[in-house]
């Protein structure tokens, strides 16, 4: 949206979202109307019944000469294509057949990272890509009760995606190797965590504008590959973004300075886009007392 707003200033600038998602939207400048899709208040036969008077709605409030469709699915293609008064634009690999219902597909390929696949639909506009790239995210909100004076590592261990998480163990085991460490885990699980001693648990705790806070204001962040991981990655490159299976080059930090551990090897960013494979940190252990001596050099530095 920076790069949207920095071309065509006077352009009003809407962002159609769900709803959990719209508190990273607050504060932010370049968005001049958020408009929310009520996507639960649409399950079973009563939602469907609902649903025709707000796409009515929503034409009449979010009509638009131009539509972009970075998410690439059927449902966004389809709220795109009612909302567009003459293009909708989208990327090539979009998904569920959405690609039927732009007017125009901007080429990408699997090589891409994420953001450079976005980046290249605001650059078929003919907008020019100036980075490095600005993430206006909010400044979050401190968990009730929580002491930001100590410093203190945050961790956030599981995801939804399958074989992400952390195991119970690897968890332990990272904790501990974290030593004296303050650590806090965050994020959301349906299990209680086992004991650990140096941990503070949030886990189902915080909000999204809290989990914001956290991360602003951690000393360094350990995250599995998830939402909460890419936030991180838009707002510090003190994160190390652990990954399983998924290819960090696509959708991993985009930091040149942020650290991605895979496969027992730690490496920055920009190592990893040079093809190098980064220092053998072979077990949770190791690259736990690797985060201990990150924070320790940075526990008395201001933020």
């Amino acid at each position: 949206m920076a790069q949207l707003k920095k071309a065509w200033p006077s352009a009003h600038l809407r962002w159609l979202i769900n709803p959990e998602w719209a508190p990273l939207l607050d504060e932010n400048p370049d968005v001049d109307e958020v408009v929310i899709f009520p996507r639960n208040d649409f399950h079973g036969v009563q939602g469907w019944t609902r649903l025709p008077r707000w796409v009515t709605e929503l034409r009449a409030r979010a009509s638009s000469e131009l539509v972009l469709d970075f998410q690439g699915l059927l449902r966004s293609a389809l709220l795109g294509r009612l909302c567009r008064r003459r293009q909708l634009i989208g990327l090539s690999d979009a998904r569920e057949g959405a690609r039927f219902f732009f007017d125009h597909a901007v080429a990408v390929n699997d090589s891409m990272h994420a953001v450079e696949r976005y980046m290249a639909l605001v650059g078929a506009l003919g907008i020019a890509i100036d980075p490095p790239f600005s993430w206006k995210l909010p400044r979050g909100v401190a968990p009730s009760g929580f002491d930001g004076h100590q410093p203190f590592v945050l961790l956030h261990p599981f995801a939804r995606g399958s074989g992400k998480s952390l195991a119970n163990d690897d968890l332990v085991r990272l904790c501990k190797a974290l030593g004296d460490v303050r650590v806090v885990i965050a994020g959301r699980r349906d299990e209680a965590l086992p004991r650990i001693d140096n941990a503070i648990d949030l886990l189902n705790e915080t909000s999204l504008l809290q989990l914001i806070w956290l991360i602003r204001h951690a000393q360094f962040v350990v995250s599995v590959d998830s939402g909460p991981m890419h936030i991180a990655a838009a707002i510090t490159s003190r994160l190390v973004a652990i990954h399983t299976w998924s290819n960090p080059l696509r959708i991993g930090p985009f930091h040149r300075d942020a650290l991605v551990w895979q496969h027992g090897f730690l490496v920055s960013v920009e190592e990893l886009r040079a093809g190098a494979r980064g220092c053998a940190m072979v077990d949770v252990e190791a690259l736990g007392r690797y985060v201990a001596r990150q924070w320790a050099s940075t526990a008395s530095a201001p933020h």
